[in-house]
């Protein structure tokens, strides 16, 4: 039995091989592994793929989230409004800076940030909302940019799942005050490592967040500030700026297959399928449906039923995000009970992930199509 996995990315590399190998030997025989000219052509070209007229580059999304926050004086006594449905670093920043998360619930169809509610989560000590385009699937940015505009807020948005994806005829990155990428093997643009990035158009604040980036320092051994050391490698430069040459391709392979399953799922009992907004164009990181509870199961009792009858099937599957964050033990001190948020954590008892990159075939969606229909029936 061929098992579809959820992520395959041995077939982008057949496809690029030749010219990662051949770039990564060049790097290693320049003897210049940490900054230089490649990690300057790569921020110059993915400033201009996202339409900024800066780019940062740093070690992860975590950083450059981070980064962000820093650089605008993000600290203690601040809160920064975001969303309790999102991986740990999207709030863990916040801490890390010692300013407060506040979350706000999402929307059931969308998964992003309710931005009703949004509103009535601003208080005087509000300094920034951090909206993540979750899956691929961008924010309303026009609703959300109008909000902080009549707040005096930040927008910092987390684009680590959603390289590509549009807003109208912006990419995301390009329309909050900054924008923060991640370049996780995962992602649509991955590096074969960690790596990271920070968008904007704000000279000054790119200038300090690159100082931030090298222990604080602008010129070496003297430091203005504390900073940290957070660097991408020449090799994943490199690596990188190959891969944004094809990104594009692969983003349209993904609206295929997730063209594909909408039509094979829609009318699938038992199957909520994704509703991107209209005016948004998303790159589709993950395809996650939604599976609806029979009465009598127990909270994602049944999704990890269905999770585990795919598997014997032949078809893996993924859940994002089991615990949102508001529950998890790190965050208990915020007060947050369970029931504060309520489409938040329904949906971490019925999501799944299918599997999902630019390489699935149509045969191997009609094969996680079948092992589904048959796992809710049987």
């Amino acid at each position: 039995m061929n098992v579809i996995p959820p992520l395959d990315l041995t077939q982008q590399f057949q496809t690029i091989g030749d010219e990662v190998n051949a770039a990564v030997c060049a790097v290693l025989a320049s003897g210049q592994y940490i900054n230089g000219p490649l990690n300057q052509q790569f921020e110059q070209a993915f400033a201009h793929y996202i339409g900024t007229s800066e780019c940062v580059v740093c070690n992860s999304g975590t950083d450059a989230l981070y980064l962000a926050l820093r650089a605008y004086d993000i600290g203690e006594g601040d809160e920064v409004i975001t969303t309790p449905f999102t991986f740990i670093a999207t709030a863990e920043v916040i801490s890390m800076v010692r300013a407060t998360p506040v979350f706000v619930d999402v929307d059931p169809e969308t998964f992003n940030l309710d931005l009703a509610q949004v509103q009535a989560a601003i208080t005087p000590r509000t300094r920034a909302i951090m909206p993540v385009h979750l899956f691929g699937q961008p924010v309303d940015m026009t609703q959300l940019m109008a909000i902080a505009q009549a707040h005096n807020l930040l927008v910092i948005e987390d684009c680590a799942q959603s390289t590509g994806a549009q807003w109208k005829d912006a990419k995301v990155g390009s329309i909050g005050h900054v924008g923060c990428f991640s370049f996780f093997p995962t992602k649509n643009l991955g590096a074969c490592g960690d790596g990271g990035a920070v968008t904007i158009n704000d000279a000054a604040i790119a200038t300090r967040i690159r100082i931030l980036r090298e222990h604080g320092s602008r010129v070496r051994y003297y430091h203005e500030e504390i900073g940290m050391n957070s660097r991408l490698d020449a090799v994943q430069a490199a690596i990188l700026q190959i891969k944004l040459r094809y990104l594009d391709t692969w983003n349209a392979q993904r609206q295929a297959v997730a063209d594909r399953y909408q039509q094979l799922l829609n009318r699938v009992p038992g199957v909520v399928t994704p509703k991107p907004l209209p005016g948004g164009t998303s790159v589709w990181n993950q395809y996650t449906i939604r599976l609806t509870q029979p009465e009598g199961t127990s909270s994602g009792e049944w999704r990890d039923r269905i999770r585990q009858k795919l598997q014997e099937q032949g078809v893996s599957s993924m859940v994002y995000y089991p615990i949102p964050l508001h529950l998890q033990s790190v965050y208990q001190s915020l007060g947050y009970a369970a029931g504060r948020f309520p489409v938040a954590e329904q949906l971490a008892y019925e999501v799944l992930s299918l599997p999902m990159f630019p390489e699935l075939s149509a045969q191997q969606q009609e094969q996680v199509f079948y092992a589904l229909k048959d796992s809710l029936v049987h």
